[in-house]
């Protein structure tokens, strides 16, 4: 059985969670998200907590490791329906910097113009010191925002997570 799929996840007041046979909607505070469900896994409500088992045999090496992603999914979607997520990242190097602009990232990077990164929607930036970014986000389609902000060309310790560091 698996270790992480065998724990509920908690549903916290404000949060709705719907359970259709091939998929599960979870809505909150801070918009909606819904990811389809394998048939390998069943999804429950009891109470005031969300349930996920194996149907049929649980022997199926499938079944066993979408057992646990399936819960951990589901977890994430709570979390990012009610407090969200967000990436520090830093930018090191002399001169370099950032500015916000809308829903846009300015960014000096040792290049000879200023490049321009486009965050998708429902992803904002905010540049609280020139050196500093956060890019708070709710859903898992912004994907990766912070790879989206390392152009193509740019050194690698150009732009880095808040309190990492890079070895040389």
């Amino acid at each position: 059985m698996s270790r992480v799929g065998k724990n509920p996840v908690p549903i916290p007041s404000g949060v709705t969670v719907d359970v259709k046979p091939q998929e599960v909607s979870v809505k909150g505070p801070k918009g909606n998200l819904t990811i389809p469900v394998r048939s390998e896994v069943k999804v429950s409500i009891d109470g005031d907590q969300v349930v996920v088992e194996r149907s049929g045999s649980g022997a199926d090496r499938q079944a066993r490791a979408l057992h646990g992603t399936t819960r951990a999914l589901i977890a994430n979607m709570i979390t990012g329906v009610t407090t969200g997520f967000e990436k520090k990242l830093e930018i090191v190097g002399v001169g370099w910097n950032a500015k916000a602009q809308g829903k846009r990232l300015i960014l000096n990077i040792g290049f000879c113009h200023e490049v321009p990164v486009d965050m998708p929607d429902g992803v904002e930036v905010e540049t609280p010191g020139p050196n500093q970014n956060r890019v708070p986000r709710c859903r898992q389609p912004a994907g990766r925002p912070d790879r989206r902000c390392r152009p193509q060309g740019a050194s690698a310790g150009a732009l880095q997570g808040q309190g990492h560091s890079l070895r040389r």
